[in-house]
């Protein structure tokens, strides 16, 4: 099942469903990486995550599919993104 998806869609799934999902890995990485961060900035990292991880997914060869997929997907780049992020403020402060 080959499927084109354009640069702010998701495999299998809607713009609602992408939000949703944004809402939910943001949440998930958030809590993960023991940070405090509110609802919007939750999205915006999840919907980066979901963008990160859905392109690692494509350059190791990953195939996922649907809801499930794409949420996995999507925390484990925000999971990532967040922690990229804390490694660099580190750096910064020291």
């Amino acid at each position: 099942m080959d499927q084109t998806v354009g640069i702010m869609g998701m495999p299998g799934v809607g713009f609602f469903g992408m939000l949703l999902i944004g809402v939910l890995a943001g949440y998930v990485a958030e809590r993960a990486m023991n940070r405090d961060h509110g609802l919007f900035t939750n999205i915006l990292v999840g919907i980066a995550g979901s963008f990160v991880g859905g392109t690692l997914a494509g350059v190791l060869g990953l195939n996922y599919q649907g809801f499930a997929g794409n949420l996995i997907v999507a925390i484990a780049g925000a999971v990532l993104l967040l922690w990229i992020f804390g490694r660099a403020r580190q750096r910064g402060v020291n």
